[in-house]
């Protein structure tokens, strides 16, 4: 894959989340999220606390742990996650930081090629935004482009009895729910594309 298509496509799926979490009220934080054990606030916490930790992966500062851990929302979490937001995908179009080892603490502590890890941070965000937008009841789309690079990543993410321990990024895979390929990678990564949640109040 090219690496124009790689950060392009990385750059367009995190910015699609954008508008989404600026759309969150504060009665919304308590709504329950397709990810089991978290709400749309510790959702959001997570998902800033991640741009945050891959940003300073491709600045070569990911080893440090405290970087990685979620901080309570502020008074403008949507504010906030936007500039995460930006923050990560700067770094990640800073020159050969594809070429590079990085540190993801939180996964292993062998430094993994920085084509990979940008990789795991755009899947991680097709899904992330399908739970934001779900838990809202809003709509949510990605360019066929997007959805192209991100589907053959999620093919690539093991399946098995790790995804069943307490802390896998993602639950096992579903079955396959046909051709659409946003529903394939939710499917992929453990999510119901069918799955309602609680709409917006």
């Amino acid at each position: 894959m090219h690496t124009v298509d790689l950060l392009a496509s990385h750059a367009r799926a995190v910015r699609a989340t954008v508008p989404l979490v600026a759309r969150v009220l504060p009665p919304d934080l308590s709504l329950p999220t397709p990810c089991a054990e978290w709400d749309l606030g510790h959702l959001l916490a997570h998902m800033t606390a991640q741009h945050r930790g891959f940003a300073a992966a491709a600045a070569g500062r990911g080893g440090d742990l405290d970087i990685w851990r979620p901080q309570a929302l502020g008074d403008d979490p949507g504010r906030e996650y936007a500039q995460a937001a930006e923050s990560v995908i700067a770094a990640f179009a800073e020159p050969d930081v594809l070429d590079r080892d990085l540190l993801l603490p939180e996964i292993t502590s062998t430094p993994i090629p920085g084509r990979l890890v940008i990789g795991f941070h755009l899947v991680d965000y097709v899904v992330h935004g399908w739970d934001v937008a779900r838990t809202l009841g809003i709509p949510y789309e990605l360019p066929p482009d997007v959805l192209a690079v991100a589907l053959p990543i999620a093919e690539a993410v093991p399946d098995g009895e790790t995804r069943l321990t307490p802390d896998a990024a993602f639950a096992p895979r579903l079955p396959d729910p046909g051709e659409d390929p946003l529903d394939r990678i939710l499917a992929l990564l453990g999510r119901d594309p069918g799955k309602n949640v609680v709409p917006r109040r």
